[in-house]
């Protein structure tokens, strides 16, 4: 099956920002690979080390606000 990694990527994102604690931290249970991604795309600091959890840059952390926002936010009436 082929994936569109940015959309999965966008996820991942949106997520870590639900699991946010220490204003950047997330915790890392996603797949490796959609991490990598993030860290290349500069929205994430290395996962790679045994802290449990990734830090978001500060566009990561914008961005994974917008995205949690526009993926999983109820709208009005609904």
């Amino acid at each position: 099956m082929k994936i569109e990694e940015d959309k999965v990527d966008d996820a991942v994102l949106a997520l870590l920002w639900l699991t946010l604690h220490g204003e950047r931290r997330a915790w890392k249970g996603f797949d490796w690979d959609a991490l990598d991604r993030l860290h290349h795309k500069g929205l994430i600091l290395d996962p790679v080390g045994k802290a449990k959890s990734v830090v978001l840059t500060e566009e990561g952390l914008r961005r994974s606000e917008a995205l949690f926002k526009e993926l999983f936010e109820r709208k009005h009436g609904k």
